[in-house]
């Protein structure tokens, strides 16, 4: 079993190691290093992880489930930007919001109720307006969720006029556990990208691409991605107990 001190200055080391390579992927793009944003997610693991990390600079982290990010954000310092990138249940939408006051991106907005759901309750807890990204499903998988492509406009439609307790901020999509695939996934995001700023009429560069994890996030980069969401890489295999509620 590895000790918690080696699998912290593992982390570390893996950590400094990703953000090199995003920059490298970045300066291959002719974009600038600094508008990629590295999401470290550390779903299942502990908090001295992620404060190793935060020690050494790093404040963005994310998380997939509700019961963590509430269990971890309390015992991390206030200025952790949070990101939350799973499918998120309209009964949960208060548990989140109220237990991480310092959520600063909600990544999965994938249908009009949670956008509801979301924009109610942060006017209801008094607290800033919200970042939001709409989630597209680009590749199809019925196992995935986000919004058809055909629909990324009228949900970010929404978003944007309906709902003023948000901020729509971009999209995202997961892409598929076959990385071969990948280049056509982040092609339709980009694609959604340039429609839904037509009819937003908004600047390209102020609608972010959160696209890329651990195994394909310099290719995300490199086509255009502005937030890669990196978990294993950065943290070793995930762990998860035997038998989970």
């Amino acid at each position: 079993m590895t000790s918690p001190l080696v699998a912290e200055g593992a982390a570390l080391a893996a950590l400094r190691s990703v953000m090199l390579r995003v920059q490298q992927a970045a300066e291959r793009s002719g974009s600038k290093p600094d508008r990629v944003r590295v999401v470290a997610v550390s779903k299942t693991k502990p908090v001295t992880l992620i404060r190793q990390l935060y020690d050494a600079g790093h404040r963005c982290f994310g998380e997939n489930y509700v019961q963590e990010i509430v269990e971890k954000a309390p015992q991390l310092p206030q200025d952790v930007e949070w990101h939350f990138i799973g499918h998120l249940q309209s009964n949960k939408v208060k548990t989140l919001l109220g237990g991480v006051p310092n959520l600063a991106v909600f990544e999965s907005v994938d249908n009009q109720k949670i956008a509801n759901n979301l924009d109610r309750m942060v006017s209801t807890l008094g607290r800033d307006p919200l970042r939001v990204l709409v989630q597209v499903n680009t590749s199809g998988e019925e196992s995935k969720s986000g919004v058809d492509p055909s629909n990324c406009v009228e949900l970010a439609k929404h978003v944007k006029l309906s709902c003023p307790n948000l901020v729509f901020s971009g999209l995202m999509t997961i892409g598929m556990a076959d990385y071969t695939s990948t280049p056509q996934n982040f092609q339709t995001l980009s694609n959604c990208r340039s429609e839904v700023c037509k009819a937003l009429e908004m600047p390209e560069e102020q609608c972010e691409l959160s696209m890329g994890m651990s195994g394909d996030f310099e290719l995300a980069i490199e086509m255009g991605s502005t937030n890669v969401r990196v978990g294993s890489t950065i943290f070793g295999p995930r762990e998860y107990p035997k038998k989970q509620e």
